[in-house]
């Protein structure tokens, strides 16, 4: 045990030493809008409650009666006892949103990627993943073989050379819609034509999308003809938990039986069905909210880049200031802190080396008080 010990401390230093140590931050109460630590109200810009869900009087409404009916837990998997009803309504609303033949409910994003990478692996899958995707993606490629390459984050002419090179038959083009860390957009039609061209699949991570862009507010893919496996998450834009793929008829049924973080895993509460359902029901009708939150994140971008930062190519809700520095990065973090204001900075290797951020996470409930203020303190630093 000493020298295990020794081991862990060892690594933990080096972390600190990069100033890369994370640590746990204790929360007492939680909005999109607003965060209480130490007894510290602060205006909250780390959140992914984008349409300020997680508060809204129906999912609350509706999760309280799921727990009076069924209980707080359900204590098995969906392929035991655990496939409550309430899935297969979310499952039937999935697909209807997104044009599918079918839907299937997972417990995380995180374990979605990673399970049906590693399913479709037994399928020979080639994956070619974009170099900024996410990290469940990249360990669910990992998890297949090391059957996976990655191409230069949004560059077609990258991910051309790349398949010209591969002669698999089975080829899986892999991006996310919306990138969490930058809040830029993949160039969705052209990976539809290239894919078309080369006879891959798609398989298109809406995560960051759900809610705030597309048809409904159901994100920016749909279309079974064009893109052959779409995740999206009920954690973020949805205001519950969970993930859903949405895909065809076989690919549900292969999934079943063959995505291991499904089959066995405790399957979701009733409380947060309940309250999935209820976002599904709310969000087709949230128009004017998520065009008001595009708007707001646009002016300020404006206004950030015109104090002297860099947003880089962000054009969501998601708006990351680009300092390079970790010193840099937890310096401005520490002194919004100081100035009321959540925003964590986000260091490698969340992100590429020399690209640490402050990452900040918009919502359709902050004010434009929330926003001038956070405006002010940011030029207060870059002044100082």
């Amino acid at each position: 045990m000493e020298v295990l010990n020794t081991q862990i401390q060892t690594l933990l230093a080096r972390k600190e030493q990069a100033l890369n140590l994370r640590q746990l931050k204790s929360i007492n109460a939680l909005q999109a809008s607003e965060i209480l630590i130490n007894g510290n109200k602060l205006i909250n810009f780390a959140s992914n409650d984008y349409l300020g869900l997680s508060q809204h009087p129906l999912l609350k409404e509706r999760a309280i009666k799921a727990i009076e009916q069924y209980g707080v837990g359900c204590p098995s998997s969906r392929l035991i006892s655990g496939n409550l009803e309430l899935y297969e309504q979310i499952e039937s609303n999935i697909a209807r949103l997104k044009g599918t033949q079918a839907a299937l409910v997972f417990p995380t994003g995180f374990q979605t990627n990673l399970s049906v990478l590693q399913a479709l692996s037994k399928l020979n899958a080639f994956f070619f993943c974009d170099k900024l995707c996410h990290n469940s993606i990249l360990l669910g490629a990992q998890l297949s073989n090391k059957a996976f390459t990655r191409f230069a984050h949004n560059n077609i002419a990258d991910l051309k050379r790349l398949l010209d090179k591969e002669s698999n038959k089975n080829n899986w083009i892999v991006t996310e819609s919306v990138f969490s860390m930058d809040g830029d957009i993949a160039c969705i039609d052209n990976l539809r034509n290239l894919a078309k061209k080369t006879n891959c699949h798609l398989y298109i991570d809406e995560a960051h999308a759900t809610g705030v862009f597309g048809k409904n507010g159901m994100g920016l893919v749909s279309n079974p003809e064009k893109t052959t496996v779409i995740m999206g998450t009920f954690g973020k834009g949805c205001g519950s938990f969970g993930a859903y793929i949405a895909c065809s008829k076989p690919m549900r049924d292969f999934l079943v039986n063959y995505a291991a973080g499904f089959i066995y895993t405790t399957a979701l509460p009733p409380a947060v069905l309940a309250s999935i359902q209820a976002a599904l029901e709310i969000i087709p009708q949230m128009v004017s909210q998520r065009q008001e939150l595009l708007q707001t994140s646009a002016r300020l971008r404006d206004e950030i880049n015109q104090i002297g930062f860099n947003t880089g190519q962000s054009n969501s809700q998601i708006v990351s200031i680009l300092l390079g520095d970790n010193e840099l990065a937890l310096s401005l973090s520490q002194y919004l802190e100081e100035n009321k204001i959540y925003a964590r900075a986000i260091r490698p290797p969340t992100v590429p080396e020399n690209t640490a951020r402050i990452r900040l996470s918009l919502s359709a409930i902050h004010s434009n008080l929330d926003i001038e203020r956070l405006i002010t303190v940011l030029r207060n630093w870059y002044a100082s």
